[in-house]
């Protein structure tokens, strides 16, 4: 169909009308929404612990939407008692190992201790966990337990992953209450889709 030239000046007086407003309504919808993030936790020794809640703690401080989903390894963060959490240095080059006590001079060194020494030393990971937990506690910082307890108080939603649930034999009552739901990659995936932050620990 022939277009008159009324309606063509009509059509091109819209297109600039819209080229002017469209950005700063989009820039409104942007501001008006608020930002969601998700996290998929997938380890649960201590030192692993801590990304995952520190970022969706503040996160929820911060007024975000955030769903945690917890699955393999990770899925042991949402049990009632999580004072055990160990840490595992094995195999972790990137772990300097520096102890919480001494004079400054000792605090200082970094203690890069090969694997095989970890391997081969019973009870090495005991240490560590010693060390680290006394290293935490020396620098004033919040204990896992204290971080999943601001989660909640954020509304933070903590998701446990059911097919782990069963794998590894779990009840739901071996965790939290404050645990949301219990469901699959399928559910949890078009969440991490939508979310404008998505995050794998």
């Amino acid at each position: 169909m022939d277009v008159t030239p009324n309606e063509a000046l009509i059509d091109d007086l819209i297109r600039r009308r819209l080229d002017e407003i469209l950005p700063q309504k989009l820039a409104e919808i942007r501001a008006q929404k608020t930002p969601s993030m998700t996290i998929i936790a997938t380890k649960g020794t201590l030192d692993w612990a801590y990304p995952p809640f520190i970022l969706a703690s503040t996160a929820g401080a911060l007024g975000w939407e955030v769903s945690m989903f917890f699955t393999f390894y990770g899925l042991g963060l949402l049990r009632k008692d999580i004072s055990d959490l160990k840490v595992s240095p094995l195999g972790n080059p990137g772990m300097p190992m520096k102890m919480p006590f001494g004079p400054d001079w000792f605090k200082g060194i970094n203690w890069n201790i090969p694997n095989l020494v970890q391997a081969g030393v019973p009870l090495f990971e005991n240490l560590a966990t010693t060390l680290m937990k006394q290293t935490i506690h020396n620098k004033g910082v919040a204990s896992i337990e204290e971080l999943r307890h601001a989660c909640i108080e954020a509304d933070v939603k903590l998701i446990g992953c059911q097919m782990t649930v069963d794998l590894f034999g779990f009840t739901r009552d071996d965790f939290i209450p404050e645990v949301k739901d219990y469901v699959g990659a399928a559910t949890f995936l078009p969440m991490a889709r939508d979310a404008d932050v998505s995050l794998f620990i």
